[in-house]
């Protein structure tokens, strides 16, 4: 072998090696992704059951319903579409209709949000980064000086 072989050998070797290393870390890092959904991009991406992914928008006014023990039901809106979610679990001390809030879980086959954790807004002016851009998108924000909703008449 000539000594400009050797050196494309060892070059190819090279980016060999780092194309296993780099195809390796995304392979373990891929089920550790979670995407995150409002309402209406369930409807509009068709999210598959059994996917793991964030679902986030408002808790619907009048949704909320607690059963037996620990289950709970409400629903997930962003104006525009609206998903039922169920949990069974305690709900963090901040959680309530007409708020701000990122469900983690499932999508089951009848089309309801089976949630497995729940996280509610910490204060009265924080929503969730990803909440609050998929809310600006449809055009409803709840402006924190005037508590009115935009883009609903209001």
């Amino acid at each position: 072998m000539t000594r400009k072989q050797r050196r494309s050998a060892m070059i190819f070797t090279g980016l060999g090696v780092l194309a296993v290393a780099v195809s390796l870390v995304l392979w373990g890092l891929s089920g550790n992704i979670m995407f995150f959904y409002s309402p209406s991009d369930l409807v509009e991406k068709q999210v598959q059951p059994g996917q793991r992914f964030r679902l986030g928008g408002l808790v619907e006014e009048g949704s909320l319903v607690r059963g037996q023990s620990t289950k709970i039901t409400f629903k997930v809106t962003d104006n525009a579409k609206t998903v039922a979610v169920s949990f069974e679990g305690v709900l963090p001390d901040l959680f309530r209709e007409g708020q701000g809030v990122v469900a983690e879980g499932k999508l089951n086959t009848t089309g309801v949000f089976v949630a497995d954790s729940v996280l509610a807004k910490h204060d009265e002016n924080y929503m969730p980064p990803e909440v609050a851009s998929s809310l600006k998108k449809k055009g409803v924000w709840k402006d924190k000086d005037t508590k009115a909703v935009k883009g609903m008449g209001s």
